[in-house]
């Protein structure tokens, strides 16, 4: 675990930091200076964009990780070549749907919003740029070198659209101007993330393709569905939430799901060096290390998710303090989402190992049933109960596909991730969250947020090293420790 902790950690610190812009943008200054539905067709072009990812990347953003290791280093320039024309197979189709039947599909989308109907090519640009970023970006995994892929990723971005929004509240640049500079944004991220994969290795063009690149291509197709099921899991109600209700209304659900979201960076921030990892593992066949790795990652993630949703929810009277009034209302969309984020992170490098597997064709499966009856609870729910609907279809949808993947690599492999630690955890932070319920200080509410959270976090880290839950937290903090008494 020495290199998944050492990059893990500089990853957790960037995404953190992105994070950190990421909250002064979505609920600051996005709330305070973009109208709100600006700010919800922002949420729609970003998610729609999302959700057309996996299809602008073609899967090779997955395929780079799976099958770069096993190739010798004189066949690798042809494998390489594959990988960045392989994504014109999705991009130049999708194009000319968009190009011959742009009416048709504004006029879709615009049926309950008509500011939706003009900015169709923007969600294709943006889900262009964050399919080749995503292959660049795989380009650098590949060579064990995440970090500063993840700054761009995190961090690069966010402090974009800051500047953007510092503009627009200066009013420097008009509300149109804006958004298409956002787009310009996503282009330049990935024009820059080019640069940097090219400079680790640069690309030595060959038409000798790998002799088995029909087994990549259809490899590369079918993680089209798997990622689009994966997608459309955590990005699809934002988009069908544009199709029944008011778009400010996908501004507020959009607030309230990222609040939710912070609980799953440190998976996202492990997960950049777990994958590549994972994918060796599986290659030479090592699968006792990989059972070590599972669990070793399942606690470490559900240790770290686990106390940031109880800081979330034990502090969310106070952080709604800080936003307008329009704002304040998706308490249970934050702990449904929040929920599903922290049984997602216990699963460990769970979708590494799937989807590095020989029964990746099987997942896929699975996933594309749950992405549809996604689809399906949020025709039933939204209708029904608008925000709180598409969240609660949602937390469903996650939770059974969650449980699918559990039980398939226990009958598949012969493990699960959870420990007697992982039970010891839960136990603790239930206790946390019981203890600190109904604390609450008279202070200004950011002071109100630091004590408590700081609190509980001294108590939280207290009774994890007193007692050795972890070893990795525990090794970790007794070197942090020893570093304050040598000073």
């Amino acid at each position: 675990m020495g290199i998944v902790l050492k990059q893990s950690l500089k990853n957790i610190a960037i995404t953190y930091a992105g994070f950190a812009f990421g909250a002064v943008n979505t609920l600051f200054l996005y709330t305070q200076i973009l109208p709100d539905e600006y700010y919800g067709l922002v949420t729609f072009i970003l998610a729609s964009g999302a959700i057309l990812m996996p299809l602008m990347a073609f899967g090779v953003h997955n395929t780079m990780v799976k099958f770069y290791s096993s190739y010798e280093d004189s066949k690798k320039n042809g494998f390489l070549s594959l990988m960045l024309l392989t994504p014109l197979l999705g991009i130049i189709p999708l194009g000319l749907i968009t190009f011959f039947f742009h009416d048709t599909i504004s006029a879709f989308f615009s049926r309950e919003n008509a500011l939706v109907k003009d900015y169709i090519w923007y969600v294709f640009l943006v889900g262009l740029a964050m399919g080749y970023f995503e292959v660049f970006y795989a380009w650098c995994k590949v060579h064990l070198k995440s970090v500063f892929g993840n700054f761009m990723k995190e961090v690069f971005g966010r402090i974009g659209v800051l500047a953007l929004l510092l503009l627009l509240h200066l009013e420097i640049v008009t509300l149109d101007t804006f958004i298409k500079s956002l787009v310009g944004l996503y282009l330049l991220r990935t024009i820059i993330m080019k640069v940097y994969a090219y400079s680790i290795r640069f690309p030595k063009w060959s038409i000798q393709f790998p002799s088995n690149t029909k087994e990549i291509l259809n490899y590369s197709f079918l993680i089209i569905l798997g990622g689009s099921a994966a997608v459309i899991l955590l990005e699809i109600d934002k988009v069908m939430l544009n199709q029944f209700i008011k778009i400010e209304n996908v501004a507020y659900y959009g607030v309230a799901v990222y609040i939710a979201t912070v609980i799953i960076v440190p998976s996202r921030a492990m997960h950049q060096i777990t994958y590549p990892l994972t994918a060796e593992l599986l290659n030479s066949g090592n699968h006792f290390e990989l059972e070590k790795l599972y669990k070793k990652t399942s606690l470490t993630l559900f240790i770290a998710s686990g106390i940031l949703f109880v800081l979330i929810i034990l502090n969310m009277e106070d952080l709604y303090q800080l936003l307008p009034e329009s704002y304040r209302n998706g308490f249970a969309i934050v702990f449904l989402i929040g929920l599903a984020k922290v049984f997602d992170s216990m699963l460990g490098n769970n979708n590494s190992i799937l989807y590095n597997s020989k029964y990746y064709k099987t997942v896929l499966v699975f996933g594309i049933c749950l992405a549809l009856l996604t689809i399906l609870l949020n025709l039933f729910l939204i209708p029904e109960f608008g925000m709180e609907g598409a969240a609660l279809a949602s937390f469903i949808a996650i939770v059974i596909f969650n449980l699918v993947k559990l039980i398939f690599v226990k009958l598949k492999f012969g493990f699960l991730p959870f420990t007697a630690a992982t039970f010891k955890v839960f136990a603790l932070l239930l206790l946390l969250g019981v203890l600190f319920q109904f604390l609450q200080f008279s202070f200004h509410p950011i002071l109100n947020i630091i004590l408590k959270s700081a609190l509980i976090v001294a108590m939280y880290l207290g009774i994890l090293f007193r007692f050795e839950i972890s070893e990795d937290v525990s090794g970790v903090l007794s070197k942090w420790l020893k570093r304050r008494e040598e000073e």
